[in-house]
């Protein structure tokens, strides 16, 4: 399993419509085979500044996602409305303490 986290930015009067897209859609990409966590954060200082982090089983779970066309429509709508070019990580998780 690994992480996968996103940072994207966007133009403040992009951000509603940013957040009713992931909202309409944040179930679908939980529930995408292979995805075992999804959430979505907001920058404390800057407001503009979201990032998503989420579990996946496998890079080609991940990898499928993205040939999706819940993916594709998602991106579709979401890729106009950044400020900023999106970062991607891939990281494996070493240990977590709760």
């Amino acid at each position: 399993m690994f992480v996968r986290i996103v940072k994207m930015g966007f133009y403040e009067e992009n951000i509603e419509t940013f957040l009713a897209n992931f909202d309409a859609n944040k179930e679908k990409i939980r529930s995408f085979k292979g995805c075992k966590f999804l959430e979505l954060y907001r920058d404390k200082n800057e407001p503009t500044i979201f990032f998503t982090y989420s579990y996946w089983e496998t890079e080609e779970n991940l990898e499928n996602y993205r040939q999706s066309e819940i993916f594709k429509n998602v991106w579709a709508k979401t890729k106009p409305l950044f400020n900023i070019p999106p970062i991607a990580w891939s990281v494996d998780k070493l240990e977590t303490l709760s």
